[in-house]
């Protein structure tokens, strides 16, 4: 059986909140103390049922290739991708428009992190990935993520363009984040309807067949001498905006 190795103290704590993997067995280091976030990871974890063992921590330095696990480790199983219909039911059953993300080939793990820690935080339905040329759910991910990724529905699909349309057969109004002429400053367009935006990668952008698959381009207006903001930053910022029109106060 197929097993990933998950660190950090937030990212293991928040797996073990969500209990959407199987779980193996929890390592923490001798050197840390049994207080604060280590204590709840390691109640967490016997309250699953999980096996916790203390180990040196040059053993997990040299299992986690020195990453930063913070004195934790957790044993579990691949990472619970969910179809389409899922994050599509999840908006249907807050009684809430959708609104997802789409990741059009990011391979960053700290960015893919970072968005979806937005995401998240923001209540989106779903997050969907296409299944090639981009960054998977790894144990990275959930790190830079901390944890958030745990929570969330991640759809990891075929075929971008195709799911886009599927999306507006749905009644779901698809918008490109793209530092373009033709795109509208974000402030212009009304984002409080069934939503999905689409991020793309570093330096390229969104793909052009799934630009041209778009309902409409939003961009972020700036008035700085550096041109854009970073993938992560700026799809944040477009998807928390997002959630605020969303939550805007009602006026008389």
């Amino acid at each position: 059986m197929a097993t990933e190795l998950l660190y950090g103290r937030n990212a293991v704590r928040e797996s073990l909140r969500a209990r959407r993997r199987v779980f193996h067995r929890l390592y923490v280091s001798q050197s840390v103390q049994e207080s604060g976030i280590i204590a709840e990871i390691i109640n967490l974890a016997q309250q699953a049922g999980v096996p916790v063992e203390r180990i040196e921590r040059q053993t997990l330095d040299r299992r986690l290739r020195d990453a930063n696990h913070q004195g934790v480790m957790l044993e579990a199983g691949p990472y619970p991708y969910v179809e389409l219909d899922t994050c599509l039911n999840t908006a249907a059953e807050r009684r809430e428009a959708a609104l997802l993300l789409l990741l059009d080939h990011l391979q960053d793990p700290q960015n893919i992190g970072t968005l979806l820690r937005t995401a998240e935080a923001v209540g989106c339905h779903g997050v969907v990935i296409p299944g090639r040329r981009a960054a998977e759910i790894t144990p990275a991910v959930v790190n830079a993520s901390s944890g958030a990724v745990e929570h969330l529905r991640v759809a990891m699909v075929t075929n971008l363009n195709q799911t886009i349309e599927e999306l507006q057969r749905a009644g779901i109004w698809v918008a490109g984040l793209e530092q373009d002429e033709q795109a509208q400053d974000i402030d212009a367009v009304d984002l409080d309807l069934p939503l999905a935006l689409v991020i793309g990668a570093e330096g390229t952008g969104i793909a052009r067949l799934v630009r041209e698959r778009c309902d409409f381009l939003v961009r972020l207006p700036t008035v700085g001498q550096v041109g854009s903001l970073n993938a992560a930053i700026a799809g944040s910022i477009a998807i928390y905006h997002a959630w605020r029109q969303r939550h805007r106060p009602v006026t008389d």
